[in-house]
């Protein structure tokens, strides 16, 4: 089923979806770093979990502005991939690969969001394309080659 009266607000849906994905994002990495909410997984925090809510908390504002956002995409979906392959699967003593067994769903669907937004830019409420990076907030350069 075709909706082409929907098309019109494409680029503003995907820029909701960017800064939606990169909210949750932020709060990862504001309850890894500062601790809040209090949450009991995030008590004693290794270095790489450290690291990694290091680059969530700025990358995750950076999407959320729509700033760089190719490119603060692609490292956030390697990081949401890293994170699942060692905080998630390789985890316990045997590798655990079914994602409702091993709590690792939420880090996939980051890192595919992430993937698409990399490949889609910003949509046309972001930071670059107000700074006249038009086609690569909405991705049309990519369309038009």
């Amino acid at each position: 089923m075709n909706f082409p009266y929907l098309v019109r607000f494409q680029p503003v849906l995907l820029s909701l979806f960017r800064f939606v994905t990169g909210l949750l994002l932020f709060q990862y990495g504001v309850a890894k770093l500062f601790k809040f909410p209090v949450l009991p997984y995030f008590a004693n925090i290794p270095p790489l979990i450290y690291a990694a809510g290091t680059l969530e908390l700025v990358l995750g504002a950076l999407l959320m502005l729509g700033l760089f956002t190719r490119l603060t995409a692609f490292i956030l979906s390697g990081e949401m991939a890293f994170a699942y392959f060692m905080g998630h699967m390789l985890k316990g003593e045997t590798p655990v690969f079914l994602p409702l067994l091993n709590g690792g769903t939420s880090a996939i669907l980051f890192c595919f969001a992430c993937l698409y937004l990399s490949a889609a830019g910003g949509g046309s409420v972001s930071v670059d394309a107000v700074m006249g990076k038009d086609s690569d907030a909405s991705g049309e350069a990519y369309a038009r080659r």
